[in-house]
């Protein structure tokens, strides 16, 4: 089914827009990478074995100290998440702004989008433990949220709705 002017028109526009969004959340991706942090689950990040070796070694023989422990998900540092989802968010970004790209750019930013769920519910139940403040409890109950219209509006642009 092909569309009419005024709602290619209206796709080209959202998918500028949503690009629009990509860009400036890249760029803060490595300006301020300690406002994504919270949202990277640990149980992503790689733990730094040479660290865990200068603190055993700083333990003076303390038996209880235990290594640093990757799990089979830990790929990366936190750091490194953080560039690598700004470098996905920016490719995506210019991805939706191709035609010949914007419908696989578009699925991509869904999936991506779908991805940072878990990190987004991460955040939270670590907001509202034991050792979470209220700043950071009001912080992630806006930012869940937040996840679910950016999915559709990712979901809208890959033409999933008109079965394109």
């Amino acid at each position: 089914m092909r569309l009419s002017r005024s709602a290619r028109t209206t796709q080209t526009l959202s998918a500028a827009a949503m690009s629009a969004l990509l860009l400036v959340s890249a760029r803060k991706h490595f300006q301020q990478p300690s406002f994504f942090a919270p949202v990277v689950p640990d149980y992503l990040c790689r733990e730094d074995h040479a660290a865990g070796r200068s603190e055993l070694e700083g333990s003076q023989g303390n038996d209880n100290a235990a290594a640093p422990h990757n799990g089979a998900l830990a790929l990366m540092s936190r750091e490194e998440w953080i560039a690598v989802s700004g470098l996905l968010e920016a490719a995506a970004a210019v991805g939706l702004l191709v035609p010949a790209t914007r419908k696989a750019a578009a699925f991509g930013t869904t999936l991506m989008f779908t991805a940072f769920l878990a990190g987004h519910v991460d955040a939270l139940r670590r907001a509202y433990s034991p050792a979470g403040s209220a700043s950071a409890r009001r912080i992630h109950t806006l930012r869940l949220p937040l996840q679910v219209p950016l999915i559709l509006w990712a979901w809208s642009l890959a033409g999933a709705k008109r079965g394109e």
